[in-house]
This record gives C-alpha cells, structure tokens and sequence, in this order.
C-alpha cells in the first residue's frame, strides 16, 4: 500500500533522511520509535508533501502512484492523512465549518455530491461520541482554547470523518494522559483497523503500542531504518534505549 524505497530528503540543505526503505502493506499498523532528530518528523512531512522539505533520491508510491508527484491536496483526496504532533490551531473558523468543507471538497474530488448539513452533523456527532467528546467542542475555532489531549481527540475525530485510506500519525501520544491515551488507541483501532487501510504510528514510547498492537516496529536512527520487529522490539527499546538498538 505504502512503499518507500532508498529515500533521502533534506530540510534546509541538510539532509535528515539518509535512505528510508519501508513497506507498509494494506491492513496492516506499522510503528516507527526513535532518538530525537532520527528523522521521524520529516518522513511523515514528505509523506504529506509538506514544503521546505526536498526529496534528492529515492521513491515514495502509494497504491502503486507517485506520491511524490502529488501536490499535498492530492495526496489528502488519495487518501493519505497526516495527524500532527502539535495540532494548529486556526482563529475564528469553526471546527464543524472546517471539518464539513474538508470532507465535501473530497467527496467533490472523488465525484460524490456533498453531505449536506443535517447529514454531516449527524456523522460528526457519532465520530464525537465514539471518542468521548462533546460535539459542542467542535462548534469552537479549530483547537482554540482546547487541552493537548482535546485536540488529539478533536484530531481522531477528523480522521474518523475523513476516513483516509492510509494514516501517519506523528507522535499522536504526545500530551495525552492515560485515560486519552486509551480513547485515542481504541479510536485508531475502530477507524483503520481494516483489510483495505493502513497505519504509519512514529511514537517515541511503547504504551501506546500496547493499546494499537503493531505489526511491526521499526527503529529510524540517523534518517535510515536500523531494525525491525515485533511489539517485543519496542518493549525492548523502552528498557534499554536506543543504543541497544543501533548495535
């Protein structure tokens, strides 16, 4: 679903990615655990097509399309969805008004007529209430005013929405307490648990690994993978670090 052969970015002449190869099939979770500065952060950018990140070498298909060829809104209406480490947040648009043009303008991409107003309501409501947010939160300005966990659950309940074929979420784990942590897990597991979706997790820690139980774990060190395994393999590194790892 997701291949990624010998890829070497850089961010402001310096490369960070050194040749990242991975192959996520369909159905399946895969995690990428890591030192800062591994390089986490800027594959989940070229992923997304995100600028300021330039690709010297290598490839990047998804579904068996250039994905670097894509600009970043093609890539959003192929399916893929970027979730952030540090959700933004944007003054004076309504998160229901945000989440409700985002999902038409993709329907319009794939040739489907727009939900209308009642309908999408009803669709945030359900995807609200399956991760323990109150729909009246949405009814604010995209994550303002809003906890780190709220906007992690806000963000779950966009990709519940939006229901992408293919999710990288970066550091999703970041600020949650273990209730969110739990919430968010079981949120990634109802959305992308499917034969025909996959999952990128790039986490520093283990415990949300418990809850999402990967199919396989990857150590990105110095912009390249360094070893690959199972959930032990994460179990591992949180007891011993990323020496270990490297060896």
């Amino acid at each position: 679903m997701l291949s990624i052969d010998r890829l070497h970015a850089s961010v402001a002449d310096k490369p960070i990615l050194n040749g990242v190869s991975l192959q996520v099939p369909a159905g399946e979770v895969h995690a990428i655990m890591g030192p800062n500065g591994s390089g986490k952060s800027t594959l989940a950018y070229v992923l997304a097509g995100r600028p300021g990140y330039e690709v010297s070498e290598g490839s990047a298909t998804f579904n068996g399309a250039d994905l670097l060829a894509m600009e970043p809104h093609e890539r959003a209406a192929a399916g893929l969805f970027l979730g952030f480490q540090y959700p933004v947040e944007i003054p004076g648009v309504s998160y229901l008004q945000f989440l409700r043009e985002s999902l038409n303008s993709q329907r319009r991409s794939r040739g489907e007529s727009d939900l209308s107003g009642g309908e999408f309501i009803k669709l945030a409501r359900a995807q609200a209430e399956a991760l323990g947010m109150d729909i009246e939160m949405l009814k604010r300005a995209v994550n303002v005013g809003f906890s780190g966990g709220e906007k992690k659950r806000a963000e779950m309940v966009q990709m519940g929405i939006m229901q992408p074929k293919f999710v990288v979420l970066d550091e999703t784990d970041s600020g949650l307490d273990i209730d969110a942590l739990r919430i968010v897990g079981d949120g990634i597991n109802r959305i992308m648990r499917s034969a025909d979706k996959g999952v990128l997790l790039i986490t520093h820690y283990e415990r949300l690994l418990e809850h999402v139980r990967p199919d396989r774990v990857h150590v990105l060190q110095a912009g390249r993978i360094t070893r690959s395994g199972d959930i032990e393999l994460a179990r591992e590194l949180e007891r011993e670090g990323y020496v270990e790892a490297a060896a």
